[in-house]
């Protein structure tokens, strides 16, 4: 028997996987539109007729890793108007807070090879309430909250499906497949359960002359064959009805005019809706559904059972042995993953939270340059479209398996994000979580000028440099996991690419060269009070705290870099002295030397808006822009230092004849008791009164977590007076209360888990340099005194509260609804939403964001 752990290193276990999209139309890949308006050129409507062009979606999807060859879940309950086969939700324009799935499923387990995976998906067994939801949303304001499906009613009375679908590969190419259907309700029901294969559509596209077909064989098999795939099998137990139809756009519907089949993509859905003769009774296509009419018994289950493979004679002999074996393979991994847990709740949270990780990796096709001209045969797009959107990264062309944060809402990569999934993806899959980020500097993503590709939207936006940071982490992971040998090819590929990064960063987002950083709204859409992306009247600009901490941060991540690879090749020499004094000239900056970002009258530090008439004004908002100085925090051991000559050197050098600047890093030249120098932008004042507001529950500190934006701005909004107009910023715990930089954008107050997690982590290396000698008020006010250590413990306890159960029984995280709080077939369930409300923990944005908030899997529950 080969466990997950020898899985992971064997060649062809990853080749099937999760990886359709759960949200296909309402891309930017999709819209051929002429004024980039990606959520009306392809809508929720237009999906199950249309052929995509990049990539497909499906319920609970599996495919091949270059997505040649779908399988996934659709459904009918015999009352609404379309067959479930994607997932509903709103547009940005649509909903009270932006684009937002409404449905309910829940990614349950997963492991790195998928060898078992298991989801469930909550179906009405009333008409799915897709008008409610539209026109309810559009009521509703701002200041209301989202109507989610929840609270349409359509869950009482347990007039529901709960529809679980599980995989598990008897070997790297063969795939079972189980779909347990209970009827939840008090009466029996019927419904369609429709296990559909199909192929992506490249022969529209690609001048791909072979015409591929699904076939039924005589014994009831479904052929499946592609040249690049192989002969395939999908065979279903029982005696289902076969229905067959292609992956061809609906011109009739969509267009006026007849294409060249008569059984579109949509055929199987207006076979069972309306009776239509839209399926080819030669039983051939492109796109085929087992059919299971059920009636399914009150309180009862049924179950479908298929195999997907290349043996046709397969028989399901063996079916629920192999599940059986899978599933506790997969325990026995987690066990050992979360071994140090004792809490039953904690381990459901965590693997869940892994789960939906792995779940969310999207095979992701987007060739810029071919997307932008066109393609063969087809008509050209029109030419204002070229200057849209992403014009300037035809370099670009991505088909890979990518770690993704959201596969509805966000079915995108994005950089910062993405850094933040390998932390937790590293738990499981280390070299998958390498290999994420190679992708992002290569140099099929990579800008030529050195910048990294934002997310789909627009490229060209800035994100956060954290690249360097989460590769060197995941680089001490892996050398610390193989004693002490760590991946020295991984770490100078990638180290070689961030230069080239660097030095964008410091040509293009430092205008003026004096070390301070000017990049954009950086994430953090709502958290100033001007529009920190456009482009200020009359010469105006913006100095950023955010980005020039990120900068600054930066910069030590590629000196411990650098003196890592020091040790292997002495070409390396001089370049860490290099990040040093760039470390300096930022510290420099912010620090009072050559600029000043630091606030002497409130203790904090603030963007800084320079006018054109030679005045400038802090920007007095307490957010996330302040508190981002404190990540930049490194540790280095004395052994290290002197071993590298020229580095010391240097730093003495910069003592004496540049004290100016080396007097504002922390303890850069005095090591603690165990020979520990830290490199700190804060010296120890500046970083108290951090802490101090930090840790203030009338501030910063809620129950759970530190929060985005200072609860002082409710009593205390602050005001800007610009051009005549006011802008005001205001505590806002919760989504956002205006439009200001996007729909469902918000950074004024919610709870962001990977500002936690920096936070936490920043904390844990201050007090791997003061020790236990070093205490603060935590809360401020309360009297407590904790070391750094306990401070970083109490937060991780703060930000667990948002998923556990408390002494009411009550998870945070699942908010108003008592059904979700309290029924046996939903408590247990968990979403990990984008952001979560600053003072009620309940979940906000996007509801499966398991790509950063699966950082709760790495949270400490029991002390570090």
């Amino acid at each position: 028997m080969m466990s997950e752990e020898e899985r992971v290193k064997t060649a062809g276990w990853k080749k099937w996987g999760p990886y359709v999209s759960d949200r296909q139309w309402g891309t930017v890949r999709e819209d051929y539109s002429i004024n980039g308006d990606a959520w009306n050129f392809t809508t929720h409507d237009i999906a199950r007729s249309k052929a995509y062009r990049w990539g497909e979606e499906g319920i609970a999807g599996i495919c091949d890793d270059e997505q040649l060859l779908c399988f996934a879940l659709s459904l009918w309950n015999k009352k609404d108007p379309v067959l479930k086969e994607r997932y509903f939700g709103l547009t940005n324009t649509e909903g009270n807070h932006g684009e937002d799935v409404k449905e309910l499923y829940y990614y349950l387990d997963n492991t790195p090879t998928h060898s078992y995976m298991k989801m469930l998906y909550k179906y009405p067994q009333t008409p799915f309430p897709y008008i409610q939801l539209l026109e309810e949303n559009r009521r509703r304001t701002k200041q209301d909250p989202e109507f989610e499906l929840i609270d349409t009613g359509v869950f009482d009375d347990n007039r529901y499906f709960d529809v679980i679908m599980e995989y598990a590969k008897q070997s790297p190419q063969h795939i079972l497949i189980r779909i347990t259907i209970y009827n939840r309700g008090s009466e029996a029901q019927a419904i369609n359960v429709l296990p559909t294969l199909w192929f992506r559509n490249t022969w529209a596209w690609e001048n791909d002359v072979c015409q591929l077909q699904l076939n039924a064989s005589a014994t009831g098999l479904l052929e499946a064959f592609h040249p690049a795939l192989g002969q395939y099998y999908c065979k279903a137990e029982g005696s289902p009805e076969l229905l067959f139809c292609n992956n061809e756009t609906n011109t009739i519907r969509l267009y006026g005019y007849a294409g060249n089949t008569v059984y579109y993509k949509d055929g199987i859905n207006d076979y069972l809706i309306y009776g239509a003769a839209s399926i080819n009774p030669a039983k051939r296509g492109t796109k085929a559904a087992f059919n299971y009419d059920l009636t399914i018994p009150a309180g009862s289950p049924a179950v479908v059972r298929l195999s997907l493979s290349q043996d046709p004679n397969y028989t399901f002999d063996n079916f629920d042995q192999i599940f059986s074996l899978r599933k506790e393979e997969a325990d026995a991994f987690y066990g050992e993953i979360l071994k140090e847990e004792k809490n039953p709740d904690i381990i459901n949270i965590k693997r869940q939270a892994l789960a939906g990780l792995l779940w969310n990796k999207q095979f992701y096709y987007y060739d810029v340059h071919q997307w932008l001209k066109g393609d063969p045969g087809k008509p050209s797009p029109p030419l204002q479209r070229s200057q849209l959107r992403n014009a300037d990264w035809k370099h670009l062309h991505s088909k890979e398996i990518l770690s993704v944060p959201d596969k509805w809402e966000f079915p995108w990569f994005a950089a910062w994000d993405m850094a933040f999934h390998c932390y937790t993806l590293a738990m499981v899959d280390i070299e998958f979580a390498k290999s994420q980020l190679l992708y992002m500097v290569n140099e099929w993503y990579m800008h030529p000028n050195g910048q990294l590709p934002a997310y789909e939207w627009n490229f060209s936006d800035c994100n956060p440099p954290i690249h360097a940071m989460a590769i060197w982490e995941i680089y001490k992971a892996d050398k610390q996991a193989n004693q002490g040998k760590g991946d020295v090819l991984f770490l100078e590929k990638a180290f070689h690419k961030l230069m080239l990064n660097f030095n964008w960063w410091v040509n293009r987002r430092d205008a003026r060269g004096d070390n301070i950083f000017e990049a954009g709204f950086l994430g953090l859409d709502n958290i100033g009070v001007i529009d920190r992306n456009a482009v200020l009247p009359g010469g105006g600009y913006l100095q950023q705290s955010d980005a020039t901490g990120w900068m600054a941060m930066y910069a030590l991540n590629m000196i411990r870099i650098a003196h890592e690879l020091l040790w292997h090749n002495p070409a390396y020499t001089e370049i860490t002295s290099k990040y040093f004094e760039h470390f300096l000239y930022i510290a420099g900056a912010m620090n009072g030397v050559e600029g000043n970002l630091w606030d002497e009258e409130d203790n904090f530090y603030y963007d800084r808006l320079f006018l054109p008439v030679n005045f400038s004004v802090p920007l007095k908002v307490r957010s996330l822009v302040g508190l981002i100085p404190l990540f930049v925090a490194e540790t280095v051991a004395d052994s290290e230092i002197k071993k590298d000559d020229f580095f010391d050197n240097r730093r003495k050098w910069f003592e004496e004849h540049r004290p100016d600047l080396a007097n504002l890093v922390m303890h850069w030249n005095r090591t603690n008791k165990e020979g520990i120098h830290l490199y700190s932008l804060m010296r120890g004042f500046r970083m108290k009164m951090t802490l101090k507001r930090l840790l203030d529950e009338n501030e910063f500190l809620s129950d759970y977590g530190i929060r985005s934006l200072s609860k002082f701005h409710l009593e205390h909004p602050y005001q800007f007076n610009g051009n005549g107009q006011v802008q005001t910023v205001k505590y806002v715990p919760g989504e956002s209360d205006n439009n200001m930089f996007g729909g469902n954008s918000n950074w004024r107050g919610p709870v962001w888990l990977p500002m936690n997690w920096l936070v936490i982590e920043s904390l844990r290396r201050y007090y791997s340099y003061y020790g236990d000698e070093f205490k603060l008020e935590c809360p401020t006010g309360s009297g407590r005194y904790m070391t750094l250590n306990e401070v970083a413990n109490e937060l991780s306890r703060r930000v667990f509260r948002i998923f556990e159960r408390n002494e009411a029984g009550i998870r945070p995280v699942l908010g108003h609804s008592i059904k979700m709080q309290t029924d046996e077939h939903f408590k247990d369930h968990l979403l990990f939403h984008e952001y979560f409300h600053g003072d009620t923990g309940v979940g906000l944005g996007a509801s499966h964001q398991t790509g950063w908030t699966a950082l709760i899997a790495a949270f400490a529950t029991h002390g570090k």
